[in-house]
């Protein structure tokens, strides 16, 4: 008989504020943000870091990825950030990594998923958040901002780790 799993969110478990992302890595922040969830309530639980990283830029803006243009984590000033350093540069290759930290038991797991793509010359789409408007997928002529959802769902970098983390838990006995 398979365990069960129930899944709350940080509303449910009436936490209120930011978790903390000061460790400089998209790991290291995944893993510091579930540790604070598990030292808080003691539950099982998982969080989880993204950022786009750019080989041309030293693989910036990586865990910096919401706050490249600024604290006020603004889409539209990253994306005119990013444009504006990538001019001149042939290298336009990039890629989207997502990193889920899993606290299980005390145990702590790590699942990552990434897309590799190029970083368009100008902005194109209307869906998506982020990077989506300017990030084309290996394989596709279009933006994931262009892209169908269920294609972006199937292939992203997000969905990748979900998948494993899925997986993971699938062929795990864990206790609640």
């Amino acid at each position: 008989m398979k365990d069960s799993l129930r899944i709350l969110s940080l509303d449910e478990i009436q936490f209120i504020g930011e978790l903390p992302e000061t460790t400089g890595t998209i790991a290291g922040n995944a893993h510091q943000k579930a540790e604070t969830l598990y030292q808080l309530t003691g539950k099982n639980c998982f969080a989880d870091d993204s950022g786009l990283e750019v080989f041309a830029l030293d693989r910036q803006p990586g865990v910096d990825s919401a706050f490249y243009a600024g604290p006020q984590k603004n889409s539209d000033d990253n994306n005119q950030k990013l444009l504006k350093e990538l001019e001149g540069k042939l290298d336009r290759s990039a890629r989207f990594i997502t990193v889920i930290s899993l606290v299980m038991n005390g145990v702590f797991h790590q699942f990552e998923g990434s897309v590799n793509g190029t970083i368009a010359m100008e902005l194109s789409g209307e869906n998506g958040f982020g990077y989506d408007t300017l990030f084309i997928p290996e394989g596709y002529k279009h933006s994931f901002a262009v892209l169908p959802a269920q294609i972006k769902d199937l292939i992203s970098h997000r969905a990748k780790a979900v998948q494993k983390l899925k997986e993971y838990l699938e062929n795990s006995r864990f206790q609640e």
